[in-house]
């Protein structure tokens, strides 16, 4: 959990079926540059992480993997310089090859580089320009691959305007292997609201949260992708169908009347297949943070009291003793 620029491990303890009580413990894993100055902590502004590693991009606008676990770090130089506004996303090859994928620029025009582990440089790949991934919105990474829930102009000629009309929602995932865009399908329903992405916990599937609204209760829905075939290129979106074997099965669905404020497209949270819940993380304006624990029949909110100044963030991470290449 990323917390007030600082990473903690966090502990979740559920409850149990009868137990409306839950535990949430923290410890905080220290990242420091003995070169830059080594008596002070990194400011951490944002987390991405891929197998045990953990993507980070820091206040003073740095890049550096790093390894919590082994406290093994490798900070990533720019070919150019960095921009707070740059989108990252930590994946690795089939041959399980580390790589960096970093997109800049303009709205629908963004530009592409690969940082390759194995040369330690930068180079530049074609761009994608029908795509919007809003900064806020975090990747998440499955089976070395990173994917996002996007904004897609419905047509190349449409104007790009701030909110939603004239765009799609869309999910894209990018090939670390291939280093190409793809779209994948996302579950049937037109009234279903997109909420965020994330991981199921036990097996590492990507996970989908949806709500539905109606005559005031909400319908919270949790879905797993149980088959994903090979990513459709960008480049052949007009000419190629998206992938219709994209399998989607629902395991959560809970109906409430409970205020569920979730951002479109950029929910936090993490879904636990086994015992049927999802955690998320909440961050009220001018107010504390808190994690609610919901469920069928089950909604606990635990709050935390050391997040106030910067909104805290959740990812779904193994502790691993992998090396940076």
């Amino acid at each position: 959990m990323l917390i007030d620029f600082r990473v903690y491990l966090a502990s979740v303890d559920l409850p149990g079926s009868h137990e409306n009580v839950a535990k949430v413990t923290t410890s905080q894993y220290s990242l420091k540059d003995p070169f830059f100055n080594p008596s002070k902590e990194v400011d951490i502004r944002n987390v991405f992480h891929c197998d045990g590693l953990l993507l980070c991009t820091t206040k003073d606008n740095r890049l550096v993997v790093w390894n919590p676990r082994s406290g093994e770090r490798s900070w990533i130089q720019p070919r150019n310089s960095y921009e707070e506004s740059d989108i990252y996303a930590l994946g690795k090859s089939s041959c399980n090859k580390y790589k960096i994928l970093r997109m800049y620029g303009r709205i629908f025009a963004m530009k592409l580089e690969i940082y390759d582990f194995t040369s330690k440089k930068w180079r530049r790949i074609a761009n994608t320009t029908s795509l919007w991934i809003p900064t806020w919105i975090r990747g998440t990474s499955v089976s070395g691959n990173t994917y996002w829930l996007a904004l897609q102009r419905e047509n190349e000629n449409s104007r790009m305007r701030m909110e939603h009309t004239g765009m799609e929602r869309t999910l894209v995932g990018f090939d670390f292997s291939e280093e190409r865009f793809g779209r994948v399908s996302l579950p049937a329903g037109n009234c279903l609201c997109v909420r965020g992405l994330s991981v199921t916990r036990e097996d590492q599937q990507l996970c989908l949260l949806t709500t539905q609204r109606s005559l005031g209760i909400d319908t919270v829905e949790l879905w797993r992708a149980t088959k994903i075939e090979s990513l459709v290129s960008q480049e052949r979106r007009k000419t190629t169908k998206i992938d219709e074997s994209t399998s989607w099965s629902k395991f959560l669905s809970v109906k409430t009347d409970q205020t569920f404020d979730l951002p479109k497209l950029s929910a936090n949270f993490l879904a636990d297949r086994e015992n049927k819940v999802l955690v998320s993380l909440h961050k009220p304006f001018m107010a504390k943070s808190s994690i609610h624990i919901v469920g069928d029949g089950k909604w606990i909110k635990v709050d935390l009291d050391h997040a106030r100044s910067h909104c805290p963030f959740l990812v779904n991470y193994v502790p691993t003793l992998v090396q940076i290449q």
